[in-house]
């Protein structure tokens, strides 16, 4: 696992604060994003953790402006994300990239290797003829690929190599921060880790800052420095990697960390299982007060009144429950 990166450099590079993203349903809201707040250290990897529908892609998606967000502020090298237009918009756009979860359906089927990688570098005007042909074949033996692979298309590749293709595509344009949402969940369980190692070799060599968005805990734990874990569209805590995993406050945190498979069949043995009752409500009506406490086996009348705030309860470690007033 990295060890803090970010704690010989403390310039931040995002700040998200308050964010919110809601989708109009019929004649309802789903609140995707109810008010998400955290920061990064440039160099850093933040892990967004949490059960499908938590918020965790929306979050990806609306700090890179894929979806414009209802409220709140994402702030990216000292500049609010929301007011970029003209050309900060188009540098932004550079400086900021995805690897998204699906390397089948994300990779044009029409289009060449080498037109995939090359469409970001025509774009942002960084090399043409020879010198852009010479990057495209650099960027996928960067990635573990083949010059000669520059001419086929998508559908003649693997999901792994499809992924590497991806994360070339990312790459082209020298960007500063990578937001990978789940790139390793539609791939098998034998090239996951070589996508990951990638991942985080690159980060060494180009000083890369990623939010590495996942379901996958222990891959998780592996990658990051910081963990945020999230439900119902609110972030719950936030530690660092291995403080979160060897202390987990919040109740559903303790309650995801203990559905983790452990190698050792003694530790499993003694290692308390925490079944969540119910299902997770429906973003279209959540409970009142906090949103986990319909599931929570710790649940405090006052849970049903008042939201809890994430708040930092020990140094460096925030959490969002009504446990630790």
């Amino acid at each position: 696992m990295s060890q803090n990166k970010q704690s010989g450099n403390s310039e931040t590079i995002l700040e998200v604060k308050n964010l919110q993203k809601h989708f109009k349903v019929g004649n309802g809201v789903v609140k995707a994003l109810d008010g998400v707040t955290f920061s990064m250290k440039k160099g850093e990897t933040l892990g967004l953790v949490g059960e499908s529908g938590c918020g965790k892609s929306t979050t990806g998606r609306t700090i890179i402006r894929l979806y414009e967000p209802t409220g709140g502020e994402v702030i990216f090298k000292g500049k609010k994300v929301n007011n970029l237009r003209g050309h900060d918009l188009k540098q932004f756009n550079r400086e900021m990239q995805m690897i998204f979860q699906d390397p089948y359906a994300s990779l044009n089927p029409r289009m060449t290797v080498a037109d995939i990688i090359g469409e970001g570098i025509d774009i942002h005007n960084l090399a043409s003829g020879k010198e852009r042909l010479e990057r495209i074949y650099h960027l996928l033996e960067t990635v573990g690929l083949n010059r000669e692979h520059a001419n086929r298309f998508p559908h003649e590749f693997s999901g792994g190599q499809r992924q590497r293709i991806g994360i070339a595509r990312a790459l082209a344009v020298e960007p500063d921060f990578i937001i990978a949402d789940e790139p390793i969940s539609a791939l098998d369980v034998s090239i996951q880790a070589q996508v990951v190692n990638l991942l985080q070799d690159l980060q060494k060599e180009r000083g890369l800052t990623y939010l590495f968005i996942a379901h996958d805990l222990s891959m998780v734990k592996h990658i990051s420095d910081r963990i945020g874990v999230m439900y119902l569209g609110n972030l719950v805590e936030l530690a660092e990697s291995i403080e979160l995993y060897n202390k987990p406050l919040h109740p559903y945190t303790e309650a995801l960390l203990s559905a983790i498979p452990i190698p050792d069949p003694k530790i499993e043995r003694t290692r308390e299982r925490i079944i969540l009752e119910g299902d997770v409500p429906s973003p279209l009506n959540p409970p009142s007060g906090c949103r986990f406490r319909t599931r929570c086996p710790k649940a405090m009348p006052e849970c049903a009144i008042e939201t809890p705030v994430l708040k930092e309860v020990q140094p460096g470690h925030f959490v969002a429950c009504h446990l630790y007033k």
